[in-house]
């Protein structure tokens, strides 16, 4: 298996929808997307076909309840979300294209309390089930009572602005993606509308800093894994807490910036982010575990924070999943799945 997934690294990383229930997770044929206006999804899965409107599923009504699996409202809140725990396929068609998400809701996820959704994206040349199995989330999902989706790139990657492959090239709209894919999960699971997160490893982490720049509406915090900004202007519509991981001997998205396309370093993009979130100036260390130390920028507004995991002589690595040498040193003191989700819980949308 870790042979089959070794790809997963190989690189950092519309319109009207319609929405159907695969029979199995088999994704199809990635097809050429073009640019089109986005909307939300027109059928729900595991329905019948027939145009959705607003009243056909109610709001899931948020909570200031500390947990994932929130205690929320009363048990009708989420009257008519059909999913259930465990794994599911999802298509969902951008115009012409058809689009895949794995979608895994832990078995502590109750339909009758508003749950976090975190969107898990994977790098350029991989897959939604490889980065399934890397980042090891449903496991935490079981004993949280949370919904990951892991959305299937075209081409294997993202468009991410400066990066990467065919989604980049063509000019496709994975910001419009992201959010069809919230939309249509919203109304199958009961998803609470302020615990909405991103993250992603390489292409998907580049991706997962745009969805911040540009769906903060939707996107309460984001947690980058070895990949960095990738758009020329970031304006969020207000301060949007960051937690990125990255290694400093990073072959692939070099720690200090550069490479082949000459992507922005960890530095700039983190010192991006305390600015627009109206940050302290310098950040302190809040963990230090082995190769692992992690700094955190505070006085953020809004209660957000910026906090950077700096592995030093890590590779382009998830930190705590299981080593890859090709790609380099994978840290082992800690797991960035368990620390963004910890990070997550205190950072729903203000």
């Amino acid at each position: 298996m870790r042979s089959a997934l070794a790809c997963l690294l190989l690189a950092a990383g519309c319109g009207t929808t319609s929405v159907v229930a695969m029979p199995d997770a088999t994704a199809p044929e990635d097809t050429p997307a073009d640019s089109m206006p986005q909307g939300p999804p027109d059928v729900a899965p595991d329905a019948p076909a027939r145009d959705a409107t607003a009243a056909d599923a109610p709001e899931a009504t948020p909570s200031d309840g500390p947990s994932d699996a929130l205690a929320g409202p009363e048990a009708g809140a989420c009257a008519g979300r059909r999913g259930a725990a465990g794994d599911a396929v999802r298509t969902l068609m951008m115009g012409a294209v058809a689009r895949t998400v794995r979608v895994h809701a832990g078995t502590a996820y109750s339909p009758t309390r508003p749950a976090m959704l975190v969107l898990n994206f994977h790098g350029l040349t991989s897959n939604a089930g490889q980065q399934e199995l890397y980042s090891a989330m449903n496991a935490l999902a079981d004993t949280r009572g949370f919904v990951v989706a892991y959305p299937e790139g075209l081409g294997g990657s993202w468009n991410a602005g400066q990066c990467c492959g065919e989604s980049a090239r063509g000019g496709v709209d994975d910001v419009a993606f992201a959010r069809a894919v919230i939309d249509q999960l919203s109304l199958e699971y009961c998803i609470d509308p302020r615990r909405v997160y991103s993250t992603g490893m390489s292409n998907g982490g580049f991706l997962s800093h745009r969805l911040a720049c540009e769906l903060s509406d939707r996107i309460a915090a984001i947690a980058p894994v070895a990949g960095v900004l990738g758009v020329p202007t970031c304006a969020p519509r207000r301060p949007v807490p960051v937690f990125h991981f990255h290694g400093t001997l990073d072959g692939l998205v070099p720690y200090n910036g550069g490479g082949l396309l000459n992507f922005n370093s960890v530095a700039d993009t983190m010192r991006g982010w305390a600015q627009r979130n109206g940050c302290g100036p310098m950040p302190a260390e809040f963990l230090r575990r082995g190769i692992v130390r992690c700094d955190r920028w505070s006085g953020c507004r809004l209660g957000s924070e910026v906090q950077l995991c700096t592995v030093d002589g890590g590779g382009h690595t998830w930190p705590g999943a299981f080593p890859i040498p090709l790609f380099g040193v994978t840290a082992r003191e800690v797991s960035a799945s368990e620390l963004m989700l910890d990070f997550f819980q205190r950072h729903p949308m203000p």
